[in-house]
């Protein structure tokens, strides 16, 4: 039941981050990782500007699309949707702790619904043929998460889920805000790993926490596959380093520079379609980071990127900036 290798590692699914243009520019990184939507709601899905929200370019194979809702047929329809479109897995999140996502009924708070993450599950199941997975938590408030944990995953692979991603932490919906759920909860991957064990046959994916390629890589002794979030969002140079050390084999390009260079098609045809290029250029803040003239570049697409008409001159000229790129490597 083991999903693809692409498992192996993954860049987590961010809300206003992890859209088209931040899956292009991840893609030129490396050629192997599996890349997330940002969650969108089945209502989204169902009644909105479908091309809007969910067309991607070809290039950002292997890609997963990641729903948030609760009801069965909503997820079905939406699941079937996004399969049409040609993503390659549909994953439900049961682990996004907002007041917006609770009030919806999605996201973490159905972590105390296992039957019904179940049902959805199920539903997803017979709409579609492309693997459905789940993202979740290991607890939610106060359910002990050695009981939590493995009353989900065990109703949703009864109902055929494909794999599990589990985010190493609670989430307390209770008392702590969306981002203080991302780092006051303790991390507690030995509950991940517990259950990897008592599920040999189920692809475990683990989240939470992690920094670095090299700190992915020392999970996967215990489980079969790690994800980063905000580290790759925010450091995206370190994902030169997947490929080589996760799957053995060379990165697409050697340097961030040559990834910019080879997105510069993509970006003049998002332009050509009235894209404006601060919406590309946004995802690449962090590109050169410790790098000399990285501050120079942020600068300069801050106060250029937005102006009416912006072209690609702009990222030519916040490039030039940056003297060398020595960082081509976690290990550099």
């Amino acid at each position: 039941m083991l999903l693809n290798q692409s498992h192996r590692f993954a860049v987590a699914p961010m809300m206003d981050w992890t859209d088209r243009h931040c899956r292009v520019f991840h893609r030129l990184l490396t050629r192997r990782a599996l890349l997330y939507t940002e969650m969108l709601t089945t209502g989204a899905i169902i009644h909105g500007d479908r091309q809007r929200l969910l067309g991607f370019d070809a290039s950002e194979h292997p890609v997963a699309l990641q729903l948030g809702g609760s009801d069965p047929q909503h997820l079905a329809e939406a699941a079937k949707i996004g399969a049409d479109f040609g993503y390659d897995e549909i994953n439900i999140n049961v682990g996004c702790p907002s007041d917006r996502v609770k009030d919806g009924r999605f996201g973490a708070c159905l972590m105390a619904e296992p039957d019904l993450v179940a049902q959805g599950v199920a539903a997803m199941k017979r709409a579609v043929n492309v693997p459905v997975t789940v993202k979740c938590r290991i607890g939610i408030d106060d359910q002990d998460p050695e009981v939590a944990l493995d009353t989900l995953a065990r109703a949703v692979i009864a109902a055929g889920a494909d794999g599990l991603v589990v985010h190493a932490r609670k989430a307390w919906l209770n008392g702590l805000s969306p981002k203080e759920n991302r780092n006051i909860p303790p991390l507690d991957y030995d509950r991940v790993y517990r259950l990897k064990a008592s599920l040999p046959d189920v692809p475990v994916v683990i989240n939470g926490g992690i920094a670095s390629i090299s700190e992915a890589a020392a999970h996967l002794d215990r489980v079969d596959g790690a994800m980063l979030g905000r580290a790759a969002y925010q450091e995206p140079w370190r994902l030169l380093s997947v490929d080589p050390e996760l799957f053995g084999e060379a990165a697409p390009h050697a340097t961030v520079k040559d990834a910019f260079e080879a997105m510069i098609p993509y970006i003049e045809d998002q332009l050509r379609q009235g894209t404006r290029l601060h919406s590309i250029t946004r995802h690449f803040v962090g590109a050169f980071h410790g790098v000399r003239g990285a501050r120079a570049f942020r600068r300069y697409l801050s106060e250029n990127a937005t102006r009416h008409g912006a072209g690609v001159e702009v990222l030519r000229d916040a490039i030039a900036l940056v003297d060398t790129e020595e960082v081509v490597s976690e290990a550099a």
